[in-house]
């Protein structure tokens, strides 16, 4: 068993608060005495590991652009238009070691200071996931300063939000990012102060200081020379002071600002290096970053990282595989981690690539790849050697992603166990993840140990959990196993949501429990399993509940889905589902079905075609009985898509979970037609 029970007598109506085996009479607050802030993470290792690689990145030699056909829907009308790609040419990496990391943070920090902010000062990042993002954030918090953590894919009326409620006097925002910034400065009058990293337009920062001669603009290294020439001891913040407002990216509604103190990221750190500290080996372990940092998980996965000494290199999805740069490898390749975090978006992509290749690989390469896929697991689970099926199928995939990773890690939302378990035998070994922003990304992780299929793991050292009824869906405690609401309690729970006091107390009970909102079951081995979400289950018209959250997980894991929105009407007897689908997926699928004119049809037409949406609707009906869905969740109709889901088209959060409000809003007439 992973947990044990915290007491004796079971309460009405919930489960027996369960920790970790590790923690099972206190809670874990820190990985050592002296680590009590952020502001502690690079001393000992300025000490230890001063010219070590640190933080690294690869600098951008020459932008590419190629021009190609592309087909649009508007307004039903199918128009062909040449659109222009920019892709990227890379330098190797360049790398900062812990000395550099420690002195320009320090340097930024004073910098900070001379220009006008204090101690108990908020500054807002805007910035993409980079060494100056981390490093900025080190500097606040050498001032005791706090951070607060706007996604680039905000938005402009989401900044202002996160920007006026804050009252903030200074944001550091990528050059990229700065038309999103003037475009809020007459709503926003307390920004006093914007710096930038990366090279921007003069003409933008010339108008910028024209319209707003009250704001002070700068760039990244004017501050950190600013701080060379004025330096001053730091001024460290005390545990129980904020670190940071993290702005999660809601499906609907204003962006909530999470509350976290140093504590609560420390605890965070903490509890991981009691959990899986001994699968890490920190002097030859190097690990890719290219989620937002302004993501719980990405922040916590970083801290983490940087407090073992493990070198971080840095990326972003646009770069991350060969095929999406030119005349140089990827990062994947040519950084060769051993760590990978994903969320399922990025898994699926990977998955649905590898299936690609083995299709058009001809017969034998797609019977070779059978048989390896079904006897890697069962030789494995026989403790014998698997060798030669890496040998002669795996070795070519696992080289696309560097050829050295030994695990990765995948958080933000359910894995579909298919693809975990696709990706554990193609690749490297899946970890699943559970947590929250409100608990500093802290609930549950998986172990390799852990062998039950759909686990998140036991609690992490310094969360207990525990399980209450949700009656109404009969996600009851008394259930065999034990069903409910998972609520969270421990040292890296939030304090609460900024300036939202009624929001705080609807989540956080006065003995400190945090109802996540999330459905879970405790498994045999003492580990959790997520099932849903509580405000995605659907009642339908027959009274029947489905978890539309987990039919989307698994309905994801087909072929030709890139993306899918489960829709569920009370009043009817089963969901629908709108899909985004890529074009050439849908071609071959076509050609399969022996459509007529397929190799000429525009992407929209081939969404259209009633002989693709028949066969794409009969591979997701397979799936459903493959994981005995009931009658009530299986597909009734659905609708294909030929335009991309993305934050910035606000169908997707920052964090690419569906904005599922939005979605039924855009396709309404799709889906009312689905239903009639």
């Amino acid at each position: 068993m992973f947990t044990v029970e915290v007491g004796t007598e079971k309460p009405e109506h919930e489960t027996i608060p369960r920790r970790n085996y590790l923690s099972p009479d206190r809670l874990v607050t820190r990985p050592r005495d002296d680590f009590k802030t952020l502001a502690d993470l690079l001393p000992e290792l300025v000490r230890t590991r001063g010219n070590c690689k640190a933080l690294g990145y690869r600098k951008v030699e020459k932008i590419i652009e190629e021009e190609k056909e592309i087909t649009k829907n508007v307004g039903g009308t199918v128009k062909k238009e040449m659109k222009k790609w920019k892709y990227s040419q890379l330098g190797p990496y360049n790398w900062f070691t812990y000395e550099d990391v420690s002195r320009i943070s320090k340097q930024l920090g004073c910098g900070l200071i001379k220009l006008g902010l204090t101690a108990g000062d908020k500054l807002t990042i805007f910035n993409k996931t980079s060494p100056h993002w981390f490093i900025m954030s080190q500097a606040c918090f050498s001032q005791s300063m706090t951070i607060v953590t706007a996604y680039e894919t905000l938005g402009a009326e989401g900044l202002k939000h996160a920007l006026n409620e804050g009252e903030i006097t200074a944001i550091f925002a990528n050059a990229e990012l700065l038309p999103v910034v003037q475009s809020i400065l007459n709503q926003v009058p307390t920004l006093k102060y914007i710096i930038y990293s990366d090279e921007a337009n003069p003409a933008l920062i010339e108008s910028l200081r024209t319209d707003f001669p009250e704001i002070s603009i700068h760039t990244y290294e004017e501050i950190r020379i600013l701080g060379e020439e004025n330096p001053i001891e730091p001024n460290l913040p005390k545990p129980e002071e904020l670190a940071c407002v993290m702005y999660t990216s809601g499906s609907t509604g204003n962006p909530k600002g999470v509350m976290l103190t140093h504590a609560n990221v420390v605890a965070a750190i903490a509890a991981v290096d009691l959990w899986i500290r001994p699968i890490l080996d920190p002097q030859n372990d190097i690990i890719i970053a290219y989620l937002p940092l302004a993501h719980i998980f990405e922040f916590v996965v970083e801290s983490y990282v940087v407090y073992l000494g493990m070198p971080i290199g840095y990326s972003s999805p646009r770069t991350l595989t060969d095929s999406s740069v030119r005349n140089c490898k990827g990062d994947l390749r040519e950084l060769q981690p051993t760590i990978m975090c994903g969320v399922p978006a990025v898994w699926e992509t990977i998955r649905k690539g590898i299936l690609s290749q083995v299709q058009n690989s001809g017969k034998l390469g797609r019977t070779v790849f059978g048989l390896a896929l079904r006897n890697k697991p069962f030789l494995k689970n026989l403790g014998l050697p698997t060798g030669i099926w890496d040998t002669i199928v795996f070795n070519k995939i696992k080289n696309a992603t560097g050829g050295r990773l030994r695990f990765a890690l995948s958080g933000g939302a359910p894995i579909a166990p298919e693809t975990q378990a696709f990706l554990t035998t193609c690749i490297c070994p899946v970890l699943q993840a559970y947590g929250m922003t409100e608990a500093t990304a802290m609930a549950a992780i998986m172990h390799p140990d852990v062998k039950v299929p759909k686990s998140n793991g036991p609690p992490v050292p310094c969360a207990e959990i525990k399980l209450v009824d949700v009656p109404e869906a009969n996600y009851l405690t008394s259930n065999d196993p034990p069903q409910g609401e998972v609520w969270v309690r421990g040292p890296a729970v939030m304090k609460g949501y900024f300036k939202n006091d009624q929001l705080t107390k609807e989540i956080l009970t006065e003995d400190g429990w945090l109802m996540t909102g999330d459905i879970g079951v405790w498994l045999p081995d003492g580990t959790l399993g997520i099932i849903d979400r509580k405000k995605n289950l659907v009642k339908l018209s027959h009274g029947e509940y489905i978890a539309i959250e987990k039919l989307e997980t698994l309905y994801k894991t087909c072929a030709y889905a890139d993306n899918i929105c489960v829709y569920a009407d009370s009043f009817k007897s089963r969901p629908v589902a709108i899909l985004v689908c890529g074009e050439e997926k849908l071609r071959n699928l076509a050609k399969q079905q022996g459509v007529e004119n397929y190799e000429s049809m525009s992407h929209y037409d081939l969404t259209q075609d009633s002989k693709v949406r028949k066969a794409v609707l009969s591979d997701l009906h397979a799936i459903g009985k493959r994981y005995n869905f009931v009658s009530a969740e299986l597909l009734h109709n659905i609708y294909i898509v030929d335009e991309e889901w993305t934050p910035e088209n606000n169908l997707l959060t920052a964090a690419q979970k569906l904005k599922r409000r939005d979605i039924a809003e855009r396709y309404k007439a799709q889906i009312d037609a689905l239903y009639n």
